[in-house]
């Protein structure tokens, strides 16, 4: 009894196991008027009477039974009674939000975390209006705490040619097995045109997605012909497991077998043959690692100060402070940057404004220091960048344009200046305040883009009521951002509006925008093949 009165005096939080979910969803109707549904599923955690997101999958193209790759992480709590929904959408716009013009809903689900975890899998009618239009299945798991992953370059010769007018467009999709023998769709490579002899891109994964911790489960490789306008085409499949692939001489190959070709051909061979030509597994170092092997968080801040915002000597000013309270500006300064302190040892932060005429010629500058010292922009602590704010606003202009490129350019010279003299002891996070659309968007595009190639993120906080569609492409949730001339190598934006935050306490803002950063630093170092102790700990098979 008394250790049962100690586990509960330890909180819920000791009760908390974290689980992956894996969906997928048949029967789905047609929405679109000349191809089928494109459906994405959001899903929503219900938390003090109304529902927050707490994941989505990627877009199925044209397919009117999803099985989703993207999982889901949640935090399975054994006394609590966790509702989600499941919504899933027919995606028409993918430039807007889902829920603002981007999408019709297809139907949605209704069902306890609990249900799916005692069951592994719980299977359950989309409904919308009170018309079942589809189902939907859940798979759950407990998440293997192994922290690795495997790097892997495959190809294929030989395979079937399944288009009239040319070769075949292949592309192969990984999938491990459940617990109830079917499987469930884990990674998809990219798709490469007319070829029988694709040579795909190599590709990252956590074993953990592929196996779970069990390098004897099976995983199952199928490898499918894109169409445009139809259902795309089985190629052939084969299965292996985690354990083979590490013990395998390579190149490996394996035949890929099409079941329908096997029943109808005496002498049927293969449908193609599947070659394993690298493999490398590491060992997965986590946020902390980095950080306590002295990784510095170097937090950056940007303030706009456009005409927009107004005259900050009105009330009606975004930039106004009435006395003994802080304004929008301030209040995010001070939420986000008192969590980003604690992880910058000499706590100096680069302190900028933009979009204003300034001091001593009231000439417009793109991106000046709040301190206008230009050979030392670094103010001491969260509260140096309060003061430092609240000195130049009476100082300075509110002019425009609001340009937000010239300063993402400034924070990328440092985190390149960084990468060359310290690879592994810097990461920048900038902190960028502003109150609307951005009149330099393609220009702010494609410096995201290269910046996602240094040690660094974008914090974006949207102050006031404007519009701020701009910065939902610019976060990219549903894939990497692309500019005119490239794609981002990761995600490494997040946006938030203020205004989704102003009943609640600060801590719910710091969590909103940070919570990518951990994230993000980790993709940056393991892509960059950065780690944080003096052995690499690798398995490579060449």
């Amino acid at each position: 009894m008394a250790a049962a009165n100690a586990a509960m005096a330890a909180g819920p939080s000791e009760f908390k196991t974290k689980v992956e979910l894996q969906i997928k969803c048949k029967g789905l109707p047609k929405l679109d008027l000349v191809s089928k549904s494109d459906p994405i599923c959001l899903v929503e955690l219900e938390s003090s009477g109304s529902f927050t997101e707490v994941g989505r999958t990627e877009v199925m193209k044209d397919n009117p039974n999803p099985d989703f790759v993207t999982s889901i992480p949640l935090d399975y709590c054994f006394e609590e009674l966790q509702h989600l929904k499941f919504s899933v959408y027919d995606v028409d716009n993918e430039r807007k939000s889902i829920k603002d013009g981007g999408g019709q809903l297809i139907g949605a689900a209704e069902i306890r975390l609990g249900q799916i975890v005692a069951n592994k899998s719980h299977t359950a009618p989309l409904t919308l209006a009170e018309k079942q239009r589809g189902e939907i299945t859940v798979q759950a798991e407990e998440v293997s705490s192994k922290m690795e992953d495997c790097k892997m370059t495959w190809s294929a010769t030989h395979l079937d040619k399944k288009d009239f007018f040319g070769k075949s467009d292949p592309y192969l999709v990984f999938s491990r097995q459940n617990a109830d023998g079917t499987f469930s769709a884990v990674h998809k490579t990219e798709t490469l045109k007319n070829t029988l002899d694709p040579d795909w891109q190599p590709f990252l994964i956590q074993t953990r997605k592929l196996c779970n911790g069990d390098d004897n489960r099976q995983i199952e490789i199928s490898c499918f012909d894109w169409d445009s306008d139809s259902a795309d085409d089985l190629i052939g499949s084969c299965t292996t497991t985690l354990g083979a692939l590490r013990s395998a001489r390579l190149p490996l190959h394996m035949d890929l077998k099409n079941p329908k070709k096997a029943a109808k051909k005496k002498n049927y061979t293969n449908s193609g043959v599947l070659h394993l030509r690298h493999f490398e597994a590491n060992r997965l170092y986590s946020f902390l690692d980095y950080v306590s092997a002295g990784c510095e968080v170097n937090f950056v801040v940007g303030i706009d100060f456009t005409g927009s915002n107004g005259n900050p000597s009105h009330p009606t000013s975004l930039h106004y402070i009435a006395p003994n309270q802080m304004n929008q500006y301030m209040q995010a300064l001070w939420a986000v940057g008192s969590v980003c302190e604690q992880y910058d040892t000499d706590k100096l932060f680069p302190a900028f404004g933009f979009g204003a005429k300034i001091p001593p010629n009231q000439q417009f500058s793109d991106i000046f220091p709040l301190s206008f010292n230009y050979e030392n922009p670094y103010v001491q602590g969260i509260q140096g960048v309060h003061q430092a704010y609240q000195q130049c606003l009476p100082q300075v202009a509110l002019w425009g344009p609001t340009n937000a490129a010239p300063i993402i350019t400034r924070v990328a010279e440092m985190a390149r200046e960084a990468k060359k003299t310290s690879p592994i002891k810097h990461y920048f996070v900038l902190l960028l305040l502003t109150d609307g659309v951005l009149t330099d968007m393609e220009a702010t595009k494609e410096i995201i883009v290269e910046a996602s190639k240094l040690p660094m993120s974008i914090i974006i906080v949207g102050v006031g009521s404007a519009d701020f569609h701009d910065m939902d492409v610019l976060d990219a949730d549903d894939g990497r951002l692309r500019s005119r001339i490239s794609v981002a190598e990761r995600d490494i934006v997040q946006f938030v509006p203020f205004r989704d935050f102003a009943q609640s306490s600060p801590a719910h803002l710091a969590k909103a925008v940070l919570a990518e950063v951990p994230q993000q630093l980790v993709d940056y170092m393991r892509q960059h093949n950065e780690v944080p102790a003096t052995a690499c700990n690798t398995e490579m098979r060449m």
